[in-house]
């Protein structure tokens, strides 16, 4: 595999994450993979991820704060070999706009095709910090199988 891209609705919470852990994971495992988030929606265009993403991955010695969030586009269709979406409506709308190959975070890592939940609407921060849980074991299964 050449490429992933993970992908949530505004591209500030979950797919960051995604995105930061897997760009880790794979320097670490020596993988020479282009790895990219987006969202679905362009609500928060050109905005770093929201704060409580950006402090659980640092917690995690992931740094994701020079991210920038960016909706999916053409471009994607013909650059990424995987796309990973974070829940079913997620996929859904990327199977609308054309994508192909598009797989759920959730069918990873054990976690039996559940959708990660999007934490933005989580009251405080232990949502996120289940979230990440979730993220990690997919994106390590994701990366193994690679």
């Amino acid at each position: 595999m050449r490429s992933i891209l993970f992908v949530c609705l505004g591209n500030i919470c979950r797919s960051p994450l995604a995105d930061g852990i897997a760009n880790r994971y794979a320097r670490e495992l020596g993988l020479d993979i282009y790895i990219d988030s987006a969202g679905t929606s362009d609500w928060h265009k050109g905005e770093a991820p929201c704060e409580h993403s950006i402090k659980i991955a640092k917690q995690n010695g992931v740094d994701i704060s020079g991210l920038r969030s960016r909706p999916i586009c053409p471009q994607d269709l013909k650059e990424f070999e995987l796309i990973i979406a974070m829940d079913r409506q997620n996929r859904s709308d990327l199977l609308s706009y054309g994508f192909e190959n598009v797989k759920l975070l959730g069918d990873f890592g054990g976690l039996g095709g559940a959708d990660v939940p999007d934490p933005f609407y989580f009251k405080g921060f232990s949502g996120f910090e289940k979230v990440y849980e979730m993220i990690d074991r997919g994106v390590r299964d994701i990366l193994r199988s690679s």
